[in-house]
């Protein structure tokens, strides 16, 4: 989170007094190029659109209210966290999500009583502290800056003690059943290998989705202005983690690398056309609207590391048909028995048997005769016999995974999947909650 430290502060000052600062949107249909790092506050206009909101109550959540008062913090604090501008177009989208947010949080607080986890001043402080070291400030100057734009430091203060707490149920309650097994990670690491050729784009994403904020219209409306406002500025890493509906929201909207065909066709054409730098027009899906930054692309990484071992017999370049015909037949007749775990200790317990660990190489460095095997062949299979000059040889593939520097290792993506499958989990868990609560709208 990056605050800007006077004209966000202004921005909210006029809107607690009951103005919307508008400005002028970009029109056309190039989205334009985003700099998501870039330092310089947008321009505030003068006060154009009028926004009141009453301080009775909005709606109740299994009986605990949420106020007027309370609605208008969260959007204060919702502006200031994404540094997107109040417009009298993109106030009805601000107001839905922060309305969004405040039930979500008092369903959440209701888990959290209800099975009894309580965070601590101390865990408050730490997220707090370490906000303020992003926005390159004290924690006392921060939450200073959000009194002065009319923020109450308890407005933070409730977000992050639910934020928190939420974080620590979910994972107390679904740490093993989002736990993947060592042959998804396998699975995971193959189709990364497999993908490795392939034209790769690294992208932000945010996602609008459409039963959240009221049908579709609304939602491409919603994601229309937050274009506009991320043009004029406001950072995408703070619009993904405040608007985005995707998984990869609590990263900022990091999706990482992403293979071409591996997105819907919507999305691809929108892959294909954006240059590096650049953001797209809200892109509609099923049950959705996309918005994608173009954060880098590469045609595919050359590398491809295997894990092979060998069992052979020894035979010289001038050996005889026969002779080859005799140790392939012998290598054919032992193949259905062979392992990646016992390929060695057959080789060791026969006369006329040579074996080793090829280790892991880069498949480009194998002998030409290997090359096809490492590529192509299945994991834990052992191929038919290959000749070479040295002799007959059987190959056990044991392993297969993208190489370079950007290759993630087996611990990555596990990890990786598991938060994967622990954010669906959370969004199943809170979906329920909605399902079974009585929500009322005042």
């Amino acid at each position: 989170m990056r605050l800007m430290r006077y004209t966000t502060g202004v921005a909210m000052a006029a809107l607690i007094a009951g103005s919307a600062l508008a400005q002028t949107a970009p029109t056309g249909q190039s989205a334009g190029v985003l700099n998501p790092a870039a330092e310089d506050a947008p321009q505030i206009a003068p006060p154009q659109a009028s926004f009141q909101l009453a301080d009775g109550i909005v709606a109740t959540v299994n009986d605990q209210i949420i106020t007027g008062f309370d609605l208008r913090q969260r959007m204060l604090l919702l502006i200031a966290q994404t540094q997107v501008q109040p417009t009298q177009e993109n106030l009805p989208s601000i107001q839905q999500e922060a309305l969004n947010r405040l039930i979500d949080e008092r369903l959440q607080a209701q888990e959290l009583a209800r099975y009894e986890v309580a965070i601590t001043d101390a865990e408050v402080n730490a997220d707090i502290a370490a906000m303020a070291r992003e926005a390159g400030t004290t924690p006392e100057n921060y939450l200073g800056f959000l009194e002065q734009g009319g923020i109450r430091p308890q407005t933070l203060r409730d977000q992050l003690r639910t934020e928190i707490g939420w974080q620590q149920l979910v994972g107390g309650r679904f740490n093993s059943r989002a736990r993947v097994s060592r042959n998804q990670v396998e699975q995971a690491m193959r189709q990364l290998t497999e993908a490795a050729a392939k034209p790769q784009y690294l992208i932000g994403e945010i996602y609008i989705e459409a039963s959240r904020v009221g049908g579709m219209q609304e939602a491409m409306n919603g994601a229309t202005q937050l274009v506009q406002q991320m043009v004029q500025g406001a950072p995408f890493q703070a619009v993904a983690r405040q608007f985005s509906a995707a998984p990869s929201a609590v990263r900022g909207g990091d999706a990482g690398w992403v293979v071409q065909g591996a997105v819907q066709p919507a999305l691809q054409q929108a892959l294909d056309s954006l240059e590096v730098g650049q953001l797209s027009n809200a892109i509609p899906v099923e049950g959705g609207v996309y918005i994608i930054y173009m954060r880098d692309k590469r045609s595919g990484a050359a590398t491809s590391l295997v894990q092979m071992k060998q069992i052979m017999v020894d035979l010289p370049e001038t050996a005889t048909e026969a002779q080859v015909a005799a140790a392939t037949a012998r290598l054919e007749g032992i193949r259905s028995t062979l392992t990646c775990d016992n390929i060695l200790q057959r080789a060791t317990s026969e006369q006329g048997l040579l074996g080793a660990d090829l280790g892991e190489s880069d498949v480009q460095s194998l002998a030409p005769q290997f090359q096809q095997v490492a590529r192509s062949a299945e994991i834990g299979t052992v191929s038919s016999a290959v000749r070479t000059p040295l002799g007959v040889h059987l190959l056990a593939v044991c392993g297969r995974r993208a190489g370079g520097p950007e290759a993630p290792s087996y611990a990555e993506v596990e990890n990786r999947l598991r938060m994967q499958n622990l954010s669906m989990l959370a969004r199943r868990y809170i979906r329920d909650l909605r399902s079974d609560a009585l929500i009322e709208m005042k």
